[in-house]
């Protein structure tokens, strides 16, 4: 054997190694929720001086912990994935289609053979914060558990009073149809252990209560990083390129930084919160697909001062140019005879269907969700623009 060839290849080998073992590192490494902060590092809630980010607003202060957790599932946006669209709310499977095949979700209703009615606290804790389930299997993380690690443990056991006090539903849960090596649960283990927080939501102590709360629904309970940021090569969260826009359900989810050209950052707080509360932004647009989901569903149920919350925490978060992303759509003509010549099927059609709702101008001529001006999706050529 010859020996040089021997030590080359295991030179070789031993770099490769060392490669795999550094760029494994830099994925573990990523930044923390609210690490785009220069300065002192956020701290433990334990040891936060001022009022607590966490639990519900001060409209619901004295009311019963089943109350609390419903506020709390709204925020955690919980009926939307577990519900069928038709179906009774939590009884679960409801399929998302993934690169590695389709996940149907669980039914999450107190009852005892199908649902979560025998899960203890821990049981619940375990699976929000570690994302494993009461009999040991690792869950995949299009369960969000990346971000509700974040959530306080008496937030999390408020939200289980809530569900434990809903009628159980019967409804077996669908195998998914993920193929190897994809249906391997215990290598989500290694994934939790780079991607998973392995503490609460932790505050920053100069920045303001209202701020803090902001970053506490946004980062933890409504999970926005989950659509908003792109994915890196083992599809976690790319925190790197923090909410510089990513992919939902076939959708195309908005860069949501500060850049005032791709993102946000042109956006006055009212139009944001407008946008958050009622999928229509003023000159902002309207919201379509799972993002329309989420307003109806969970934003528009909150509090006014948590939407102004999240409003100012994610006015804060710096801003990312995105370049695949379509122009927003500016006001046009208000004359059928004013655009380009050329399209005459076009005109007929826009005439015909549209323009009675949308305007020639796309202002809106019935209502303001109506309105196609300050939209992406008119400009996007693939039509996945939420």
């Amino acid at each position: 054997m010859n020996t040089r060839l021997v030590r080359v290849g295991l030179v070789a080998m031993g770099g490769l190694g060392l490669a795999a073992a550094a760029f494994v590192g830099w994925l573990a490494a990523a930044p923390g929720a609210t690490d785009f902060l220069p300065g002192e590092p956020p701290g433990p809630l334990s040891r936060h001086t001022g009022s607590s980010p966490s639990g519900v607003p001060r409209e619901l202060a004295d009311a019963s912990l089943v109350a609390k957790g419903e506020y709390l599932a709204l925020a955690a946006d919980c009926k939307a994935c577990h519900t069928v669209p038709g179906g009774v709310a939590f009884a679960g499977g409801r399929a998302f289609t993934l690169p590695f095949g389709t996940l149907y979700t669980p039914n999450i209703t107190p009852d005892k053979a199908t649902g979560i009615g025998d899960w203890s606290d821990a049981d619940f804790l375990r699976a929000l914060h570690r994302g494993i389930g009461r009999d040991g299997r690792r869950l995949y993380p299009a369960f969000p558990y990346g971000s509700y690690a974040l959530l306080t443990d008496d937030d999390v056991l408020a939200i289980k009073a809530y569900l434990f006090s809903l009628a159980p539903v019967r409804n077996e849960a669908r195998p998914d149809t993920f193929a190897f090596p994809f249906n391997q649960r215990w290598t989500m283990a290694f994934w939790s252990a780079l991607f998973v927080p392995g503490a609460r939501f932790e505050p920053v102590e100069r920045q303001s209560a209202q701020w803090n709360r902001g970053a506490y629904l946004v980062e933890a309970a409504a999970h926005c990083g989950e659509c908003h940021t792109p994915r890196n090569v083992a599809f976690a969260m790319d925190t790197r390129r923090k909410f510089a826009g990513g992919q939902a359900e076939g959708w195309n989810a908005y860069n949501i930084t500060a850049d005032p050209d791709t993102g946000i950052g042109a956006w006055t707080a009212g139009q944001l919160a407008g946008y958050l509360s009622s999928v229509h932004g003023s000159a902002a647009g309207v919201a379509s697909g799972p993002m329309a989901e989420a307003v109806e569903l969970s934003l528009s149920r909150l509090a006014p001062s948590d939407i102004e919350a999240m409003v100012t925490y994610l006015r804060s978060v710096p801003a990312i140019r995105s370049g695949n992303l379509p122009k927003t759509a500016g006001q046009a003509s208000g004359s059928a005879l004013a655009g380009a010549s050329g399209h005459p099927i076009g005109r007929r059609v826009f005439e015909g269907s549209c323009a009675g709702c949308h305007a020639w101008n796309g202002t809106g001529a019935l209502v303001a969700q109506a309105t196609l001006t300050g939209t992406r999706a008119v400009n996007d050529p693939s039509a996945m623009t939420s």
